[in-house]
């Protein structure tokens, strides 16, 4: 009988957003998390910003932490790719992480000139080349590269690699909600899981989260699930066992799963041990899965 590689398990950034990253570090480490990520460049204005350039005192500390707890920095984010010259944004986001010893940088795209954007990921792959970092290009439910399939052909032209985050995974719908043209020879949502297989090789790293079935009418109830409504992994509609299972055995796991109710009902550790808890049995259901033999054809319920 096979057995599985234990992943190592991280905790991202988004799950507790307020909380800065030296802090981050000691929750990950009580919850029995391996690694996190850091956001070292704020998404939105209302964001807490994080100086995490080498040399900062923020940055020293977290150096610290992480020398003391043994909690590592996987990965760091997020760009969104808009279009413009946002160069000097990635090399100093590069700069901080290869001072935490991250290996990918996620970016999304907001960019709907794919030939420019193809570009511009290539720039960036070259560019990490020399901090140790690759671009990892997330696919988002609302921005105009929303399906796996159009993620993984943009990677593999660009030569980034794909973060594949099951919240977006499950949302995509075949179209697209920013300009409602269709799912650019996508294949619709049941086409998801094939074109997960079969870009599994792309993907070192899956970010869970868990939710309803029923998936939001708009943009703005999209986003605001996204940022701060997700499920605890394990908990909701998603088939994360068959998410698991369709990825390579070993292959690291993200806790990506924000919710300002439970944190402020939890507490921001108490929040974490109950996401590491909800990682956990979606992997021991994805073991029991892949034991019985049905990783081929897994898929949603």
């Amino acid at each position: 009988m096979s057995r599985t590689t234990r992943p190592l398990l991280g905790l991202a950034q988004l799950s507790l957003l307020d909380t800065a990253p030296p802090e981050l570090l000691g929750i990950a480490a009580e919850a029995g998390f391996d690694f996190i990520g850091a956001r070292v460049r704020p998404v939105t204005a209302t964001e807490r910003p994080y100086d995490l350039q080498p040399g900062s005192p923020m940055a020293r500390e977290t150096v610290a932490r992480m020398r003391d707890t043994g909690v590592t920095v996987r990965d760091i984010e997020f760009l969104l790719l808009d279009g413009s010259d946002q160069r000097e944004a990635w090399l100093r986001m590069m700069e901080a992480g290869q001072a935490l010893g991250a290996s990918s940088l996620t970016v999304a795209a907001a960019d709907p000139d794919g030939s420019r954007l193809v570009h511009t990921l290539a720039r960036m792959a070259e560019d990490g080349r020399g901090f140790g970092i690759v671009p990892t290009l997330e696919a988002i439910s609302y921005q105009p590269v929303a399906s796996i399939a159009q993620a993984a052909d943009i990677a593999r032209q660009s030569g980034c690699r794909i973060v594949v985050d099951t919240l977006h995974f499950n949302r995509f719908n075949g179209f697209n909600l920013v300009n409602d043209q269709g799912d650019g020879g996508s294949g619709g949502a049941g086409a998801q899981w094939d074109q997960l297989r079969a870009n599994a090789d792309l993907v070192p790293l899956l970010q869970l989260c868990d939710g309803p079935s029923r998936r939001p009418s708009s943009r703005e109830e999209l986003v605001v699930e996204s940022r701060s409504e997700r499920e605890v992994p394990g908990e909701g509609d998603f088939d994360l066992a068959a998410a698991v299972a369709a990825l390579p055995d070993g292959l690291p796991l993200s806790a990506e799963t924000p919710s300002d109710r439970r944190v402020a009902e939890l507490g921001e550790l108490g929040w974490a041990r109950r996401l590491k808890s909800g990682v956990e049995s979606v992997l021991a259901a994805a073991g029991t899965r892949r034991e019985a033999g049905h990783l081929q054809g897994a898929g949603p319920r």
